[in-house]
């Protein structure tokens, strides 16, 4: 905390835009995997994307591995990946189904996962099976406390 507050007071005194950034956005009408892969489903069609939280980790994202469209995807199991300036992480799907339409402006706009998480930088939206996996994944209130006990683990 003492760290914090030395750097803070010295962003100050040289000036330095430091943005306070506190909890990642959560939105009310998603689920969520414990992968931290949201979706959001709309009768048999669901979109998904990385979280907010997961993107904030992750840092600037410079690359984003999209699967075929018509290729078949599985509760837990890896699609794709998100590479950026720090790490790549596997992105796993919070549904099974088939792949309808990947988000092609990630193509050239990796960034979007970085600045809209939650709208323009979705990743795949899937054609559902059925909606069996839904109950497994987590409301807005059980995501927030588990990525807040996730950080304090850290």
């Amino acid at each position: 905390m003492a760290r914090s507050l030395w750097a803070t007071r010295a962003a100050s005194y040289l000036r330095i835009n430091v943005p306070c950034r506190g909890f990642a956005t959560v939105l009310k009408d998603l689920k969520y995997a414990d992968s931290h892969e949201w979706v959001r489903v709309e009768g048999e069609s669901a979109t998904v994307g990385i979280t907010d939280h997961a993107q904030d980790h992750l840092g600037e994202v410079v690359y984003v591995e999209l699967p075929e469209e018509g290729s078949k995807v599985e509760q837990g199991a890896s699609f794709g990946a998100v590479e950026s300036v720090k790490a790549t992480s596997d992105v796993n799907s919070p549904v099974s189904g088939k792949v309808v339409e990947v988000n092609k402006k990630l193509s050239d706009s990796p960034g979007l996962v970085n600045s809209s998480p939650y709208e323009d930088g979705w990743i795949i939206k899937v054609e559902l099976e059925d909606d069996s996996d839904l109950p497994c994944l987590m409301d807005p209130e059980r995501y927030t406390k588990f990525c807040e006990k996730e950080d304090a683990s850290r």
